[in-house]
């Protein structure tokens, strides 16, 4: 049996896979927020932005904490196909549960296949990511380790979800966020109690790349991604900022709908004519009789 160390670089990779599953729960409350507020092809691309950012963010906080396990008496290698092939299927999965949320009519039920579906596309991507491993010797799991690790991942996609129904301050998502990772990273770490290797010694090369050939490039520009995705969320407007937006100004805008309307009889005041009238006076609106006085009416 060989010893398994799971932080190799000591608090490191457990802190930084920490930080990855907060950035992309954050991201994926944020969005699904904002797609429950949207309508039309809106939503669906913000649905979308949600679904690549947790699946993203899970996928990244999993392989991160895989840098620090080792096994004493043999290297490890990844199969690079199934390590992206978990990536895929931690998006989609994760995809087709927030959609349940985005799009379902009936919030309970949503939410319960949702966080059904998320959480058990949470599970299949960490076992598909140790099926990944290739290692001199032969990987064994304790099943109620196992079964405990799925609970706690479909519990931890349930009740993100359920924020995002429900939690639209910025402070209350950041805590449920903080929340979520922890329930993220412990559903990794107890997976990971669950896994037990007999090492058959070997001096025969490994296949696949090693951690930091492949996993590590690759876990770098997820990780960039969650970061130019998290100050894309944080600059865009909010339907109600762009409601608000469009609301000021059309108040400040003029309406051309406006007509001057002036007082029956009123007649303007003549400019740079020598017939003015005078101040303050308006000219009549009806004929005017230019027929010359009789002068024997005047006055001498």
């Amino acid at each position: 049996m060989g010893h398994l160390d799971h932080a190799t670089f000591g608090w490191l990779t457990p802190v930084l896979s920490y930080a990855m599953a907060c950035i992309g729960a954050a991201l994926g409350l944020r969005c699904t927020v904002r797609a429950l507020d949207a309508t039309g092809r809106s939503r669906r691309n913000w649905l979308l932005t949600a679904a690549s950012a947790l699946g993203t963010g899970i996928w990244t906080m999993h392989f991160v904490a895989m840098l620090g396990f080792g096994v004493t008496g043999t290297d490890i290698r990844f199969d690079a196909p199934l390590t992206l092939l978990g990536l895929l299927i931690a998006i989609g999965v994760v995809g087709v549960g927030v959609f349940a949320v985005g799009y379902g009519r009936d919030s309970r039920r949503s939410l319960l296949i949702g966080g059904l579906t998320t959480g058990l596309g949470v599970a299949s991507m960490h076992y598909m990511g140790m099926a990944a491993l290739r290692l001199h010797g032969q990987i064994r799991y304790d099943p109620m380790l196992v079964a405990l690790s799925v609970l706690i991942a479909v519990v931890a996609a349930t009740a993100a979800l359920w924020a995002a129904l429900n939690i639209h301050a910025p402070v209350a998502v950041a805590f449920a966020s903080l929340v979520m990772g922890a329930a993220v990273t412990s559903m990794h770490y107890t997976g990971m109690l669950a896994v037990r290797v007999e090492v058959t010694p070997s001096a025969a090369p490994l296949p696949g790349a090693s951690a930091m050939q492949f996993i590590f490039p690759l876990a770098v520009g997820l990780g960039s991604y969650l970061f130019i995705t998290s100050a894309f969320v944080a600059l865009s407007p909010t339907a109600r900022e762009r409601a608000a937006y469009a609301s000021a100004g059309r108040l400040t805008e003029p309406d051309d709908r406006a007509v001057d309307v002036a007082p029956p009889g009123f007649r303007p005041e003549p400019r740079d004519t020598g017939d003015t009238a005078p101040s303050g006076r308006a000219y009549p609106s009806g004929p005017v009789d230019d027929t010359p006085a009789d002068p024997r009416h005047v006055r001498a």
